[in-house]
């Protein structure tokens, strides 16, 4: 694709959002399932499912630029979604794992927070008014979504992972010992 205007890049940009959003579709279920903490779970089950409306989202602004959403990789998503799946592979604590959970998707999110900031900003200057009510939904949705995380990192899952061996609380995977003799 040539670059000679403003909406060339907006359409690649969207391209890209379009096609990470898709991996994403796959990587989520994944680390819903390698999650032990229950409300972290469930916070990758609820984002699954607002990802699926963003894709939608998208497929409705390209049809409404006369476009297709295909035709670009994202890279610096197939990147982040590896190293999520590197933490999916590891062996460890409970607590511990959920933590790098959180910090795998907390990138993810800040990653799409900044390409939806990028493409709103487009779709302002083009005049695409639909577009950047749509965006900004999308943007909004995955601000809260990085919320979330941070207030489940600061509230329940750091908290576990850095305290459990040093308060003598078992962790989570693991039995209280026995106090019988």
């Amino acid at each position: 694709m040539s670059m000679d205007s403003l909406k060339d890049l907006y359409i690649d940009e969207l391209k890209d959002l379009y096609n990470a959003e898709n991996q994403l579709l796959k990587a989520l279920p994944k680390m819903a399932k390698k999650a032990s903490a229950p409300e972290l779970k469930r916070a990758f089950q609820d984002h699954l499912e607002q990802t699926k409306g963003h894709v939608d989202r998208l497929e409705k602004i390209f049809k409404g630029l006369g476009e297709k959403p295909t035709g670009k990789t994202c890279k610096a998503m197939k990147g982040l979604v590896e190293e999520g799946k590197e933490v999916i592979d590891e062996d460890g604590d409970d607590s511990v794992l959920d933590a790098a959970l959180i910090g795998a998707a907390q990138r993810v999110e800040h990653y799409e927070i900044a390409g939806y900031g990028v493409v709103r900003t487009f779709a302002s200057l083009l005049g695409e008014d639909n577009a950047v009510a749509t965006l900004q939904r999308t943007l909004n949705e995955e601000a809260e979504a990085d919320k979330k995380l941070t207030g489940l990192a600061e509230s329940i899952i750091n908290v576990e992972a850095s305290g459990a061996e040093e308060n003598g609380a078992p962790k989570r995977n693991e039995k209280k010992p026995s106090r019988r003799r």
